[in-house]
């Protein structure tokens, strides 16, 4: 096993953005030792935290087979760009630009061959392309020698004591040879369990004494007044036809206002008008410290630029919080205190079924 000095799992970290994933693992005892995102500013926030660690620049131009510069590692975490994957933005998949860049992520895993290594993504991926997508994906990863089993399944984040749904997907992989039989923890909020969600108004209390992050947003006059006819938790929809602030074919997150005794709708990273998402009951946009309150960011975690530039790595991050369970749930396999199974058995057999046969053995596994 390759661990640091401190005896911690290392982990290198890819599109690693302001380093919501990184921090779920560091709050579970994971050390992040190399990372990378092409994003000034999300390197700027993520050094903030983590220290300097993280390089600044296009993962197409670095070689993790030759640069010495990067070192071994145990894990490899990342969430690869979703935007070719979006159920919101129609875009071409696999065919896309940015589509493949999942690809360089699965050559980190083979350059490195960590015990194991944990992928994020849009709920779209699941059916992008008519399922080729996930399909193609999961293929490229297994092939990866000594061989790694990979196990997707669906998150609601809110299930996992983030106060925000919000789904997404991550893409976990166990080198057969380790024999560690991984299960997708279960939630641990909401109606399958019998603990209630962790609201926004339970995640906004004192937020405003929080002094990084949460400068007050310009609003202008109209918008105040569109919000005050839209409801707690509603939307634009809810502005009535005859009035002269009635607005028409928004999709359903423009002027979303929080409820705050349920947890709030996924955060959403760049738009025009009426997407920041808003307060009630005070008919206002949200600032970026109570959005990174709804991602479960602690207060400590200072992110670097402009408001705008603060609220796109906001919206892009993994909730840290959802994660930990996850973390934990992996610990065991860099402590070896576990007892090994023959994966290379369930492997015959996952790889035999189809996508959507994998998803529901998996969630099986977890009940």
């Amino acid at each position: 096993m390759v661990i640091s000095n401190n005896n911690k799992p290392k982990v290198i970290s890819l599109f690693s953005g302001c380093g919501g994933l990184d921090l779920g693992f560091h709050l579970e005892g994971y050390d992040t030792v190399w990372a990378n995102d092409f994003s000034e500013w999300a390197c700027q926030s993520f050094a903030n935290y983590f220290g300097n660690v993280i390089v600044h620049g296009d993962i197409t131009q670095i070689n993790p087979y030759q640069d010495k510069d990067i070192p071994e590692c145990d894990l490899v975490l990342g969430g690869f760009p979703c935007q070719d994957f979006s159920i919101i933005w129609k875009q071409p998949g696999l065919n896309g630009k940015r589509g493949g860049l999942f690809r360089h992520f699965a050559e980190f895993v083979d350059a490195k061959k960590p015990k194991a290594f944990v992928a994020e993504n849009v709920k779209g991926l699941l059916t992008a392309n008519k399922g080729k997508a996930i399909d193609v994906i999961i293929k490229d990863f297994e092939t990866i020698a000594p061989g790694y089993i990979v196990k997707p399944h669906l998150y609601n984040f809110a299930e996992y004591g983030v106060p925000q749904f919000r789904e997404r997907v991550l893409i976990v992989g166990i080198r057969k040879d380790t024999g560690f039989n991984f299960v997708h923890p279960k939630p641990i909020c909401g109606p399958s369990t019998n603990k209630p969600y962790f609201t926004a108004g339970e995640a906004l209390k004192d937020v405003e004494k929080v002094p990084f992050n949460n400068e007050p947003l310009g609003c202008k006059e109209k918008t105040r007044q569109m919000l005050e006819l839209i409801p707690e938790g509603g939307n634009f929809t809810d502005i009535p036809k005859d009035s002269p602030l009635y607005v028409k074919g928004m999709i359903s997150h423009v002027y979303r206002r929080i409820n705050r005794n349920e947890p709030a709708k996924t955060i959403i990273a760049a738009g025009g008008g009426g997407t920041w998402g808003y307060h009630y009951p005070e008919p206002r946009p949200l600032t970026n410290r109570e959005r990174a309150r709804l991602q479960s960011f602690p207060d400590d975690f200072v992110f670097a630029g402009n408001i705008t530039e603060v609220r796109r790595q906001i919206g892009n991050a993994v909730p840290p919080e959802g994660v930990r369970l996850v973390a934990k749930r992996l610990m065991p396999l860099f402590t070896d205190e576990y007892k090994r199974v023959d994966l290379e058995k369930e492997y015959e057999e996952l790889k035999e079924l189809s996508v959507q046969e994998r998803l529901e053995r998996i969630n099986n596994e977890m009940k």
